[in-house]
This record gives C-alpha cells, structure tokens and sequence, in this order.
C-alpha cells in the first residue's frame, strides 16, 4: 500500500498532464468534432482513470509492434536451426555441480511517506463516499414525497414526445415541489420528476423542450455516465484536475442532448429552444444530487449552451467523417499514453494466467515439498499440456533473483556488450565473498557461478532504459525494474511467476522473441548443465539455472528452472520454494530432479 500511494500520487501528476493535453486537442478539433463526438472523448479520459486500478498494465503501441514482429519472425525461423550446436563437452551421465551463490540484501521498509498518502487518500474517499450517501438519502426523500404526474395536457405532451422519440419505454413521470428543474434519474429504472411550479406555469412548447431534452439523458444512456463521473469524482477527489474535467464533462453532456434535442426540431424552433434556456436559467438550479441528469446548469454553461444553439447547423456528412477521423486519431494517442499510468503492474503479486482448463492438471507433489511453500511447474511441448503444484502458488510471483540472468545474458549479447565468441570480463580486483568471483570471468563461468558483478557490468554498459524496454519486449512477469541496477532482480521490485518462467523458456527455446539465433544459442550452451552429444533413443540435454533470494541473511525463496531436451520431446519446468529460512536454488534444484526422475523425465 506504501509504494501504491506513491505511484498514485505520480499517476495523478499524468493526469493532469493528459487532462490539459485533451482540453488542447478538443479545442484545436473543436470544428471538427460534433458535440456528442466532444462529450464522448471524455469516457477515454474515464478509462485512463481506471488504468491505475485494473489488474493489468496496458499494452503500448511500441510493444504491439514488438509483437507482430516478432510474429513474424517466429514464423520464419527454424527451430532446428535454433538448437543446432547447443552442446556441452561433458558427456557424463550426471548433471554438472550447480553453484548457488548469493548475496544478502535487507528487507524493504514500507516508504513513510507512502503511507502516509495512501492514508490521506483513503480518508479523503470516506469523506466522499459519505457526503454522496446523504445526497442520495436527499434525492430518496424526494422520490417518496413526489406523486405521479396528474396534469393531463403534461402527460399528453409526454406521451407525444415519446412517439416523436420512438422511445417505446413508458418512463414514469413524477411531480415534486422539492426540485427547481426537471431531472431523470435511474440506471435500469429511470423516472423524470418535474418541478411542480413548471407544470402550474405550464407552457406546451417549453414544456416539450424540456422533456425531449430529458428523454435524450435516456435515449444516450446519460445515467450510466453519471454514476461513472461520480465514482471517478470519489477517487480522484484529491485533484483538481480531474474535477475541473468531470465538470466540464458535465456541461457538455448537457451540450449534446441540446444538439440532439435541435437535430429533432426546424431551423425556425431553434431561437424558440434558446429562449426557453434563458426564460428559465434564473429559475432553474444546479442539480445537487448525483447519478441525477438534468436541463438545468450554472449562468456560464447556459451562455456557453446558447451560444452554441445559436450557431447550431446539421452537420454534413464530410464534416462527421472529419470528426471521426479527428476522434480515432486522438483516441489513439490517449490509449498510448495510458500504459505510464499503470500502478497495478508495479504492484501486481498474482499473474493472470488464461489457460484452456483441458491443458492444465494439477499434480500432488506435496511429499516433495515438506517444509515449504512452493510450487512445480511442468510443461509437454508435443502434448501442449501442463501440471502444475500448486496453482496458487505457480501464478504468484516472487523475485527472479539468479535465474534472471539467463535473459540479462541475452540482452547483453543483443546490444553487443558482450559476443558469443567473446564474452570475456577482467575481474577489476574488488574482493568478492565467493572464492569463484574472484577472477576473470566469461559467460559460461559466470552464468555456473552465478557471478554478480558480471551481470551487473553488462546491465551498467546497456544502462537502465535498455533493459527496462527489453523486460517489456519479452514480457518479463511485472515488468518493473527500479533504479538500483545492482538489486532489481535480487528481491526487489521486479517479479515473475513460475508458470511465467516456463512460458519464457518456452519461448526462449524457439526464440519467439525474434533475437539473434546465434545469441539465442550461446544462452542457451551457457545454461547446459548436461549434454548427450547427440540425440540418440536415449540422449537427452539439460538446462537449467539456479536462484537463490537471502534476505538479511536468511535463503527465503529458491528457484530452478530449465528443460530437458531429447530428439522425441522437450519438458520445460519450474520449482519456487520458499520459507523463513534454507530456501535455496540448491534445494529447489534437488526437489526438481527427483520430481523429474520420479515422472521419468530425467534419470538421476
């Protein structure tokens, strides 16, 4: 919650930036656009206030692109190309010594701060949530003291504007004398109340612009908009912005059902429909209730109404196409911006796995898994079927920690720090607290011993913004990396699934990211822990990386992940284990192999 009230408090600084960016551009379009077209821009603006919340972080325009490309690309790869040459000199029949290194780092501390925002907000929210619960308990009152319409030339009228309308609902119509306008109320049962000094006062042709001005708030679904203005106006109700663009939103929603109320009439009735704005802008009033749509307005949006009837003409068919193709283009450019906004993604514990449940079985590997949380994840390429410990636990994410380093590896080969025939490092000298830190290193040393600096010299040279558009182009669990280029991955803020680690794998073995096959191949030679020769009834190569998370000391979450390769079939897999303390990739390491001996996939 510490870290949601920050970003919170930094999406709130977008908005701003995105709410002055669309007043802008509707003025620029303004003769383009047509009044609904401008009233319905701002349910694009509703939708990037939702981005903060939704269990999801938006896809941008660039990682589109990403995806289609590599698409293609995939599609004319050749996977045998791929594998071809991913061998390890060692031909023995058992697994080669995985090193486990890693390095402690503290416990995150919940920011101050943070909280201390994230308090504020949600004090704020009750403070609203109670205010609009006693103008509902008004307009409540008002509903049972108002009595069904009884003036007969009204409900004529009424029924008259109904026809005109072809509205086929006979929507109630009440009299009250606690309202100084009339309103429409009511999602899935909307009521209009008319003010009782209106119907006393009665003038048909007033009368009747008022009620297709309301029948319109029903025609458009304005009662929807209503509850949506008022639920964002609660959680936003510390920005101003965002309230100066509900209230707008608000005047030109009253703007549209006028242009659609002038649509219905002759040109010589337009003044008339004017007139009666002015007749009765004293005698109307704001509507003080929410979820409540009205004719009524303050005296700067009645001038700003009747000026627009005044210049009012019936749009011609090249000016919609116009302001289509003005709406689309800057609904566009909202929808690009809206994934910056995304706090979920940062926050996000859990990975939404969509899966065909005829592809899943779940396994009990409990006995495997004594004194641990965690979790196994198996996956059939030939059979596309997975099995799964654990389902709970597979879609949760944790710290990567060492098994990142399979992709920071790659990155590192596609921006050229480092080459598959060379990808020497010169140790610099510092004194390391592991023994095989402490000398030159190259990719296959470093990846065995899980050696930090090395990985951490490769993100230095390919710098922060670099990695963070690689992680998006991959699809790396949650995406988020801080500005730590030493710990992200160890325990901090980026975080991944285990389900989501086979899906990488997977996905790493037919190279789907559209990479370097070369680079691809030297990855992949690096993290081999067993190699056959050849791809013999029996042979069979191993891959797989370790990852140990030590918090102030203590080996909490432990990871291993590979694949095992034979020319039938490949089973890629993931084991998180996790506890107070000995949680390490040595021991996840151990479970996974006598879970894969156990299903005959690897013989020990």
């Amino acid at each position: 919650m510490a870290n949601f009230g920050i970003r919170f408090f930094l999406c709130n600084i977008f908005i701003c930036i995105i709410i002055g960016f669309l007043i802008i551009v509707k003025r620029a379009f303004k003769n383009y656009l047509t009044s609904r077209m401008q009233f319905n821009l701002w349910f694009l603006l509703l939708g990037i206030l939702a981005v903060p919340f939704v269990p999801f972080r938006p896809a941008s325009f660039t990682q589109i692109f990403t995806l289609l490309d590599v698409w293609k690309n995939a599609v004319s790869s050749n996977k045998g190309t791929i594998t071809e040459g991913v061998l390890n000199p060692n031909t023995s029949g058992a697994v080669n010594q995985m090193n486990d290194f890693a390095l402690s780092v503290s416990r995150e501390t919940p920011s101050i701060i943070g909280l201390i925002l994230c308090g504020i907000w949600l004090v704020g929210i009750l403070a609203m949530t109670l205010l609009v619960i006693k103008s509902v308990s008004r307009l409540n009152a008002i509903k049972k003291s108002a009595l069904p319409l009884q003036n007969k030339d009204v409900r004529i009228l009424y029924h008259n504007c109904l026809k005109e309308m072809k509205i086929k609902r006979n929507i109630p119509v009440y009299s009250t004398a606690f309202l100084k306008s009339p309103v429409i109320v009511g999602l899935f049962n909307p009521r209009i109340y008319l003010p009782i000094h209106l119907i006393s006062d009665f003038n048909a042709a007033d009368m009747r612009y008022m009620l297709l001005h309301e029948l319109q708030h029903y025609r458009h679904k304005d009662a929807l908009a209503s509850y949506l203005m008022n639920f964002f106006g609660v959680l936003y109700w510390c920005n101003p912005c965002v309230w100066y663009a509900l209230k707008e939103m608000r005047n030109e929603r009253e703007v549209a059902c006028d242009t659609s109320v002038l649509k219905l009439l002759d040109e010589c009735d337009y003044e008339d429909y004017g007139n009666t704005l002015i007749n009765f802008a004293e005698k109307v009033s704001l509507t003080p209730f929410p979820f409540a749509a009205g004719i009524s307005g303050n005296m700067k949006q009645m001038q700003q109404r009747i000026a627009n009837i005044s210049s009012y003409k019936k749009p011609s068919a090249f000016r919609k196409l116009k302001g289509f193709t003005a709406f689309v283009t800057i609904g566009v450019i909202l929808s690009g911006l809206a994934p910056m906004l995304s706090t979920y993604a940062a926050e996000q514990s859990r990975y939404q796995w969509n899966i065909p449940s005829d592809k899943v079985s779940t396994i009990d590997l409990s006995s495997w898994f004594s004194g641990y949380e965690g979790s196994f994840v198996l996956y059939d390429l030939n059979g596309d079927t997975w099995k799964v410990y654990d389902m709970e636990q597979a879609t949760l994410r944790t710290a990567p920690n060492s098994t990142y380093k399979i992709y920071d590896a790659l990155f590192g080969l596609e921006e050229g720090v480092i080459a598959p025939d060379d990808s020497f490092m010169a140790w610099d000298g510092t004194n390391h607290p592991f023994e095989a830190w402490n000398g030159n290193q190259d990719l296959l040393s470093a990846m065995r011993a899980s050696v930090n600096w090395y990985f951490e010299e490769i993100d230095r040279q390919i710098g922060g913004a670099a990695i963070q558009d690689y992680i998006r182009k991959i699809g790396y669990g949650n995406e988020t990396v801080n500005a730590d280029l030493s710990a992200y991955w160890m325990q901090g803020d980026l975080k991944i699934s285990p389900v989501e680690q086979v899906e990488l794998l997977t996905a790493l073995h037919d190279n789907r990211f559209g990479f370097s096959t070369e680079n691809i191949n030297t990855v992949k030679n690096s993290i081999c822990l067993f190699s056959s020769g050849n791809f013999s009834s029996e042979g069979k190569n191993f891959y797989g990386k370790t990852g140990t998370g030590r918090v102030d000391g203590q080996d909490v979450n432990g990871w291993f992940v590979g694949y095992v390769e034979s020319a039938d079939n490949t089973y890629f897999f993931a084991a998180n284990i996790q506890a107070a303390e000995n949680a390490t990739g040595s021991k996840a390491a151990e479970i996974s192999l006598s879970i894969l001996s156990h299903m005959g996939i690897w013989k020990q």
